[in-house]
């Protein structure tokens, strides 16, 4: 008879605490050589940075090592329908292994001793992320440490992660690495939204790269598109009927030149990428940088072979770059240059923000009267840019004028290191020229300080915004509609911008109040000693706009003035905004108080006339010869008075002109009495005689 035989369940402990010591130990080696022995991820690391528009158009890439195109993938603007036909194709179980499938391999196995050779290589998505990582002939050996490599790349990375680094790292034939690199290069287009066809070339690509580049060896490539459609269909990944209209589709034959927008802002973005990050999303337009790239290129082409052209255009509410031109052209003298970022000389382009504190200060009112007139500051003596003084002005003649005696004036009240010190503390520094002098002093109000062209046009972005200042964004990360330092009282900054909208406009534009549906941007001028940099600076329509131009390399040109070479592009630039008109809006309070009437006390003079004076030869520009002169400009005429004044030539009145002042062109070489009358009625004269001189002779 037998016995039954108890089971002793104590008799299990012993093995199961050794199989338990045993997978811990195992576990504890692995975590040692993961430790010890980490992947290497130093070409994850340097793969190429790119740069987007606010809309996501590609602006710029830079390549890496070699001039290859490593572009890092991104799932978000991947098409999720290729990803998942890529993982059906290649790695069914990618999701579900720790990066190793012991089934495939056991096919792969079978399959390649059934061969003979080496047919098929079981990897997963995982295993060709490591060797590419690593790249290495294939065997059996390197095989085993591919698949060490990728249970190391599964404890340390999400699935996602290491899908995105084999997006980023695979081969697709030539320099091309990533799928974003071919679709950009062979389609045209960020692989957001594929075709069946560009999905099973860009799936077939990897395996044999150069074997079947389009570019090269179309054939090859239809040929490998076609099976991988072949297989798709087989499997029931896709209809049969999917498969032949895909097969159909074109194969492309040549590569796209990768878009290059926007070359200097771009790529200083982009090369400010860290780590993984795919793309660095910029506060761009791409379709607006590209219109004035063009207009940039034309106009340093217009201005001579050694010019070059900047733009910038920013969003006054968000203070963002919506356009960075950088130069006429990357073929252009100077072209690699960034000249945004140059520190250049502002010329009168920093006068508005002298009367603008002077405003706040209590120094001066837009009304109030002073003398341009030959003046000595100490040892500084400025003259006006077109060498004729025209009296007693009002501040906003002044300014509308870029009248140079005034400015100084005025900025002698306030002082120049005040001036200077209020713009630094708002985040832009005035650079002194290298003369050893540690200040510019009065020279500042005409450009005697450098400054950075994107910081001037902050300063300008400030006036159209109340007068508070913000630093410039170029990513949208950054982009915001608050904060910041306040530069002046919004009630000063929008004086100046009252008067900056009455400026004329370049030649060829009608009078301000005469444009209908065009901008009427206040705008201001500058041009540095030598005309080497033309500056036309404007704010309209919640945009701040400016356009230099100039030689890169400092050098002088001729007669390019600010207002003949830069204005007229900062005209087409805001029509490219499509900014709302503007008319010009009245100053209030129109009246300067009584102590502010005249600056240096002016008092109740009486009439007087400070140009033309009494007995005087004036004479004037002609464009050629004849009796009736052509003149190139009228006389501005010049009196001291209780205004309004008026005035008589020869008897005749005087009629303002279309900017609302005193001009006279002569018509004929000769003598002539001269006669004005101010409002209480007192009265001055001269005699004066005016001859031709040719405009080119001088």
């Amino acid at each position: 008879m037998f016995r039954l035989k108890l089971f002793n369940p104590e008799t299990l402990i012993p093995p199961l605490v050794k199989t338990l010591i045993g997978v811990l130990g195992f576990q504890c080696v692995i975590a040692a050589v993961n430790l010890i022995f980490p992947p290497d991820m130093s070409r994850a690391q340097t793969a190429s940075a790119v740069a987007l528009d606010r809309n996501g158009a590609w602006l710029r890439a830079l390549p890496v090592d070699n001039g290859r195109w490593r572009i890092r993938a991104d799932l978000k603007r991947t098409d999720p329908t290729f990803v998942r036909n890529l993982l059906k194709v290649e790695d069914e179980r990618f999701y579900l292994h720790p990066g190793v499938d012991a089934t495939s391999i056991l096919r792969a196995l079978l399959s390649n001793l059934h061969a003979g050779n080496i047919v098929s290589g079981g990897s997963t998505i995982t295993m060709q992320t490591a060797r590419l990582l690593n790249p290495h002939p294939r065997n059996y050996g390197n095989k085993l440490i591919e698949a060490l490599r990728a249970v190391q790349l599964e404890m340390r990375y999400s699935k996602r992660e290491i899908l995105a680094l084999y997006l980023t790292l695979a081969p697709y034939g030539g320099n091309l690495e990533g799928v974003r690199a071919a679709s950009l290069s062979y389609f045209g287009h960020e692989p957001e939204s594929l075709t069946l066809g560009e999905q099973a070339l860009l799936i077939s690509l990897p395996q044999a790269p150069e074997a079947r580049r389009p570019d090269r060896r179309p054939e090859n490539a239809l040929k490998a598109r076609n099976l991988i459609l072949t297989r798709m269909a087989a499997q029931n990944i896709i209809g049969s009927s999917q498969a032949h209209e895909a097969m159909n589709e074109p194969m492309v034959t040549s590569r796209f030149v990768f878009p290059a927008l926007a070359w200097h802002t771009a790529g200083r973005l982009a090369r400010n990428v860290k780590g993984l990050q795919a793309t660095v999303v910029t506060t761009i337009d791409a379709n607006l940088q590209t219109r004035l790239e063009a207009m940039a290129a034309a106009t340093a082409k217009e201005q001579g072979p050694n010019s070059s052209v900047a733009i910038l255009v920013i969003d006054i509410k968000t203070r963002g770059v919506r356009a960075s031109v950088g130069g006429g052209g990357l073929d252009r003298p100077g072209g690699w240059m960034d000249m945004t970022r140059a520190i250049r000389s502002p010329g009168s382009a920093l006068k508005p923000f002298i009367y603008g504190f002077a405003f706040e200060d209590g120094v001066v009112a837009p009304d109030t009267r002073l003398m341009d007139s030959p003046t000595r500051f100490g040892d500084y003596q400025p003259e006006d840019f077109d060498r004729v003084f025209h009296g007693e002005v009002s501040v906003k003649e002044a300014l509308i004028n870029s009248l140079n005696v005034p400015a100084v004036a005025v900025l002698n009240r306030i002082g120049p290191e005040a001036f200077q010190g209020r713009i630094e503390l708002v985040g832009v520094p005035l650079v002194v020229p290298k003369s050893g002098l540690k200040q510019s002093g009065l020279a500042l109000a005409l450009g005697g300080e450098g400054i950075r062209i994107s910081d001037l046009a902050l300063l300008y972005a400030a006036l159209g915004d109340h007068g508070l200042a913000r630093p410039l964004t170029y990513t949208l990360t950054d982009e915001k509609a608050s904060g910041g330092h306040r530069l002046m009282r919004a009630e000063a900054a929008d004086r100046v911008i009252s008067i900056l909208r009455e400026t004329p406009p370049p030649e060829g534009r009608l009078p301000g109040p005469l444009m209908k549906n065009a901008n009427r941007p206040a705008f201001k001028t500058g041009t540095s000693y030598g005309y080497r940099d033309a500056l036309a600076v404007g704010v309209a329509g919640g945009y701040a706009v400016l356009v230099w131009t100039g030689r890169p390399d400092g050098g002088a040109r001729a007669d390019q003035t600010g207002r003949e070479a830069s204005a007229p592009l900062l005209f087409d630039v805001f029509d490219q905004l499509q900014a709302p008109s503007q008319l010009p809006q009245a100053i209030d309070p129109n009246n300067a108080p009584q102590g502010l009437k005249m600056m240096t006390g002016a008092g109740g003079a009486r009439a007087s006339i400070l140009f033309p004076p009494n007995n005087a030869t004036v004479y004037v520009e002609v464009k050629g010869a004849g009796e009736k002169l052509d003149a190139v400009r009228p006389l501005k005429l010049s009196a001291r008075g209780v205004r309004p004044v008026e005035w008589f030539i020869d008897g005749q009145p005087l009629k303002l002109d279309a900017n609302g002042e005193w001009s006279w062109t002569p018509p004929a070489e000769g003598f002539y009495d001269l006669k004005v009358i101010d409002a209480q009625g007192h009265e001055d004269r001269s005699h004066v005689r005016v001859r031709s001189i040719r405009a080119d002779t001088r």
